[in-house]
């Protein structure tokens, strides 16, 4: 141990002196490079980097955890675009064996929260020519219409990618056009892996890194927040995770436009990537470990219960994770079809709140942009 370290009561725990070496600057408050990232993915065990991501979570949050109150509407699950890694679309082709719901159907869903207490609105779906942006702007603006109060998070970089390009629209006037409609975040899906080559393999036929990248920009410049997601433990190697953050970290040091990261485990169940096993509750806590050190500039990070199952989800929150989204409700079908854990995907308000009790934290109520709604 140094006499930096000793002086500064740093509890560096590791033999390796380069592992030591990073642990100091994270204790430091330095940010660490890709060199380094790479280093504790492939030497660090996972008591070392949870111990950092603690550290850190707590140093930004206290023990505070966020949840929010929130629903989701999937407007369909048919698709153009055929990624392989997907339990949930149904290829345009064979629509009859999916989901389209109308704009009336849509309505009906908000409709039903009407005098409940939930803040947020999460509209995701399939890519559907029939679908359009004017479809669309026409459904931001029945929602905005009639509650105001409620906020509209929708639509991932993949879905306004294929919006954009078929209405003949640059990035910019698109969003310009569903922002005064009524749309005012989005969220983080479709960003899967930004390395070329693995994207090649996953996801061959919709938008590119650079594409995905200029969509969150572009949002940010009109200020919107937005998330960010990386779909990992499928054909990905480390140093393909630590690009995707990376690209990430640089795109939020330009225009802090991104409340939260959220890392988003591969689940095998009915696609065609089912031969290939899942990562194990190891590596899932250990990303996230690595996730909460690496993205110094994120203010937040999420697991996603649904995706992780309610005991993971509270384990996660001992390395790093200080998000753990919602109530949603059952009303995504994104990650019981790929053979979660969870296949009825909803807790009360009050299951919620146990969940993070039980993990020795604070919860609280949040909106979609981190203003406190509630402390429990």
């Amino acid at each position: 141990m140094t006499e930096q370290a000793i002086e500064k009561k740093i509890p560096l725990t590791h033999t390796d002196p380069d592992l030591n070496r990073i642990a100091e600057k994270i204790y430091n408050g330095q940010r660490i490079d890709q060199e380094e990232g790479l280093l504790l993915f492939e030497k660090a065990d996972l008591p070392f980097v949870g111990t950092l991501a603690n550290h850190v979570r707590e140093k930004l949050h206290g023990n505070i955890t966020y949840f929010n109150r929130n629903f989701h509407i999937e407007p369909t699950n048919v698709c153009v675009f055929s990624c392989h890694f997907c339990s949930y679309s149904r290829l345009y082709a064979k629509r009859e064996e999916g989901w389209e719901l109308s704009i009336d159907d849509m309505m009906n869903i908000v409709k039903n929260y009407d005098g409940k207490p939930e803040t947020e609105v999460h509209i995701v779906g399939g890519v559907h020519p029939k679908m359009n942006l004017y479809f669309f702007i026409d459904l931001l603006k029945q929602i905005r219409a009639h509650r105001p109060d409620l906020h509209i998070k929708g639509f991932t970089a993949v879905e306004l990618d294929y919006m954009f390009r078929k209405a003949k629209l640059s990035v910019e006037e698109g969003m310009i056009l569903l922002k005064e409609a009524g749309l005012q975040s989005l969220p983080g899906g479709g960003a899967e892996i930004f390395d070329h080559e693995i994207r090649q393999q996953i996801c061959p036929d919709k938008v590119d890194a650079e594409g995905w990248l200029h969509i969150h920009e572009t949002a940010h410049q009109l200020g919107m927040h937005s998330n960010a997601t990386m779909l990992y433990g499928h054909v990905e190697k480390y140093e393909h995770r630590i690009d995707h953050m990376e690209r990430l970290r640089n795109l939020q040091d330009k225009t802090r436009g991104f409340n939260t990261f959220i890392p988003l485990k591969f689940r095998n169940g009915g696609n065609d990537m089912s031969h290939i096993a899942e990562a194990s509750i190891i590596e899932d806590l250990k990303l996230y470990a690595i996730a909460r050190l690496y993205m110094d500039n994120f203010p937040h990070l999420k697991a996603y219960w649904p995706m992780l199952g309610r005991k993971n989800a509270q384990l996660s929150l001992a390395f790093g994770v200080n998000d753990i989204d919602g109530t949603i409700d059952d009303t995504t079908k994104i990650y019981s079809m790929a053979g979660s854990e969870e296949q009825t995907p909803s807790m009360s308000t009050e299951e919620i709140v146990q969940l993070i009790r039980q993990a020795n934290r604070k919860p609280v109520e949040r909106d979609t942009l981190y203003g406190v709604v509630k402390e429990y």
